[in-house]
């Protein structure tokens, strides 16, 4: 455990016997911290009152930042990942104080103080005395509180770290906080922190101009692409709307104000600004005070004009359009819009990249996305590493010569390294790679060269390697059973895809799985709202089957609640043929209901035919028809 030093120790004593903060013993923002919180009356000695907002109060906290909100959550959970070891929270706040959301290790529940810190608690200064949430909050700046310096001696045991988040207007939209008790400090977590509260920032910046024209800016060219890249919006007019904070740090002194034109602040014509950003190149302009900036330019075309709507019965939801072509998922929701921008960006750039995220979630699919938009000319190439055989795992990466061992391929065979050449390696499954495979992979991204087994010269190889996983591979490093180093050549860029059931887009993807399997089938409001409240542990693989399953019939092309309902009253999802034969009968004895039990009249409704009717009603219900023909 880090012991506080000596001056630490003699303020606290001054703090607690005579209620004096010491200025002069004191990091600057933790004696002004001290001195709000002995002005607003609190004790140090004693438990600062806890308090709770009602879940109704969290309830609407959390749905009036839901962009905000999700963004952070994304965050949180990479920067959960990042931080070695255990014993952490990760947590966000709003601006007001009421903690949103935090991601807990069990260890650090343990950790005396840590109980306290949960969703629905407020964290200002005024209500738990001085903590890194609370101080951000009254100073607009990272702070980390370590130990003793908490106002309160109750969270003594604890140390925090939080920044703040800033919209695109530049106004406090909330915290981000990592906690730990004492002795699990890292001196690399506030930097993290930082970053975390940056990416968020730009997630936000990006969706809420997602139609206007995106400057991405910095005095050297090969930081367009990071987080020190300063962020300007502007219309298609040429106005600003916003900057971000590292925008407004780099043109200090110029006027960087909504309303102003992007010709106040930089020597160009904005058409010339536009036709950058059509030609999709970076550029170098000087400011109107002769800085020199490097300049990438987003969405410069114009927008579409806005297409008419033609109303709908509202109880029905169809595909708006038939999909653009290469269109194979929907990223809707703010998280997977970023994180796609994110993979993009990264394969344009040829930086490996790890993808994580439960089974069926749309990995591979990610993974097609970033080797269209890499450019290359080569092939995707996509490999199961969990079904590699460990005997020929170098002749199936490597390729082999001819003869090289018993059962090899006459003439010999490239291998899948090889045939990605140019192109993209997908390893999915890699944290299910056995050790001995690891340890070959690992030869790979050292040099970057093969040689077939068996013989042959060396070959260099281009490759963008993206790898996938749904396992924790930092939890298997601890463990022991995936390599430290392996992973820290993967994982440069980590992007982390939600579940179905978090996703805001669910109705989009639903649409777009049902115009892709049966594209004359609709789905009314009502079943889609049922379908959303599944728990999808398949996820976009699961609710795709769920789908066809439905649309395996000759009625009605209409999947309602009803069928929905039939479906839901089976244990699981994942229908059999049984249970999707008996959702279609219940929709056929449903209707015959409604028709007072006229067979002709259901089967012209369904658009099925009268022998299909028959079938799905008990016998005597046919015997009642048959009596009345």
């Amino acid at each position: 455990m880090i012991a506080p030093d000596d001056r630490l120790v003699r303020a606290r004593a001054m703090l607690e016997r005579k209620g004096v903060a010491a200025a002069e013993l004191l990091p600057q923002p933790i004696a002004e911290s001290w001195q709000r919180c002995l002005a607003a009356g609190l004790d140090p000695r004693k438990p600062p009152p806890r308090v709770v907002v009602d879940d109704a109060t969290l309830r609407e906290a959390r749905q009036r930042r839901d962009l905000l909100r999700r963004l952070a959550l994304c965050e949180m959970d990479n920067l959960h990942h990042q931080i070695a070891g255990s014993n952490f929270m990760i947590a966000f706040a709003s601006p007001d104080g009421i903690l949103l959301d935090a991601i807990t290790d069990q260890s650090f529940s343990a950790t005396a103080g840590a109980s306290s810190i949960v969703p629905g608690t407020v964290w200002t200064e005024r209500s738990c005395g001085t903590n890194a949430l609370g101080t951000v909050l009254h100073t607009a700046a990272p702070v980390m509180v370590h130990g003793a310096e908490h106002f309160s001696a109750c969270l003594g045991r604890l140390t925090c770290i939080a920044a703040p988040v800033f919209d695109a207007q530049g106004a406090l939209a909330g915290v981000v906080d990592a906690s730990s008790d004492c002795s699990s400090r890292q001196q690399h977590t506030r930097a993290l922190v930082s970053m975390a509260a940056t990416q968020i920032e730009n997630g936000l910046f990006r969706e809420c101009h997602r139609s206007d024209v995106l400057i991405a800016l910095h005095n050297r060219p090969e930081y367009l692409h990071t987080l020190s890249a300063g962020l300007l919006a502007v219309d298609h007019g040429g106005m600003i709307l916003a900057a971000n904070t590292q925008a407004r740090f780099l043109l200090q002194g110029l006027p960087v104000a909504r309303g102003r034109r992007i010709e106040d602040l930089f020597r160009i014509r904005f058409d010339d600004l536009l036709r950058a950003g059509r030609d999709n190149t970076t550029v170098r302009w000087e400011d109107r005070v002769g800085s020199s900036f490097a300049a990438r330019v987003e969405n410069a075309r114009m927008p579409r004009p806005i297409p008419v709507i033609v109303p709908v019965p509202a109880s029905i939801y169809m595909p708006t359009a038939t999909p653009q072509a290469g269109r194979d998922f929907v990223a809707e929701d703010p998280t997977v819009a970023s994180a796609l921008r994110t993979l993009e960006i990264a394969a344009r750039r040829g930086l490996p990249v790890l993808l994580h995220g439960e089974t069926g979630a749309g990995k591979e699919q990610f993974a097609r996305r970033a080797h269209i938009a890499s450019n290359r000319r080569g092939e995707f190439v996509a490999v199961n590493c969990a079904a590699l055989p460990e005997a020929l795992v170098e002749a199936e990466l490597f390729g082999h010569a001819d003869g090289a061992f018993t059962g090899a391929r006459r003439g010999g065979a490239p291998g899948l390294v090889l045939e990605a050449d140019g192109g993209t390696l997908f390893l999915d499954e890699i944290g299910d790679m056995k050790p001995p495979l690891q340890a070959v992979l690992l030869r790979l991204l050292d040099d970057w060269t093969v040689r077939p087994v068996g013989g042959g010269k060396r070959r260099q190889v281009d490759i963008l390697l993206i790898a996938a996983t749904n396992v924790d591979l930092d939890a298997a490093v601890a463990s022991g059973r995936f390599r430290a180093d392996l992973l820290y050549r993967l994982n440069t860029v980590q992007i982390i895809l939600p579940p179905l059931r978090n996703r805001t887009d669910f109705a989009a993807i639903a649409q777009h799985l049902l115009h892709n399997v049966a594209p004359s089938w609709e789905i009314t409001a009502d079943a889609l709202a049922a379908l959303r409240q599944l728990p999808w542990s398949g996820n976009i693989r699961e609710l795709k089957a769920v789908l066809t399953r439905l649309t395996l019939s000759d009625i009605s092309g209409v999947i309602d609640a009803n069928m929905v309902a039939a479906l839901r009253s089976h244990p699981g999802v994942e229908a059999s043929d049984n249970t999707l034969r008996e959702v279609l009968n219940a929709r056929i004895r449903t209707v015959h209901e409604e028709t007072a039990g006229n067979i002709s009249e259901t089967a012209r409704r369904l658009r099925i035919s009268r022998n299909t009717v028959y079938r799905a009603l008990p016998h005597a219900a046919v015997g009642r028809e048959a009596g009345r023909l």
